[in-house]
């Protein structure tokens, strides 16, 4: 397959991962961005603050390497400051990425120390894998 379709492919099954965890955390498709680069990323802006960073928006971010984290923004172009690491899920279920997710906005935290799950690239794998995340969202469309 074409690098060019692989990549298509890839950012199409990521948004439509990232587009049901955005949901399950309360969050519209306007707060979900993705990139099929390597490593593929994605990032969901949430709603409420942590405790201990009142002023600073939270996200949640995802990569293949690491997976899901909850991040705060800074105050300058430098990169989001991770605070918790969901752990060796990977690819997540929806629901659990979301109760991790308040968990740590309600002070509880995850892992302080990234899982290595996986190195970047394979991206043929991350797309079938992701591939049932589009179907549900063409049948809910």
């Amino acid at each position: 397959m074409p690098l060019l379709e692989t990549n298509f492919e890839l950012t199409r099954a990521l948004r439509a991962y990232t587009a049901a965890v955005g949901s399950a955390c309360g969050a519209g498709p306007e707060s979900c961005t993705v990139d099929a680069g390597t490593p593929a990323s994605a990032y969901i802006a949430l709603d409420g603050r942590l405790p201990r960073y009142p002023d600073r928006d939270v996200a949640l971010i995802w990569d293949e390497r690491f997976g899901w984290a909850m991040a705060v923004e800074t105050h300058s172009a430098e990169d989001l400051l991770v605070v918790a690491y969901l752990g060796h899920d990977l690819l997540a279920r929806p629901a659990k990425v979301a109760r991790f997710a308040a968990n740590v906005l309600a002070g509880r935290p995850g892992l302080l120390e990234p899982p290595r799950l996986r190195e970047a690239g394979a991206h043929d794998w991350l797309t079938d894998r992701l591939r049932p995340y589009v179907t549900e969202l063409l049948k809910a469309s």
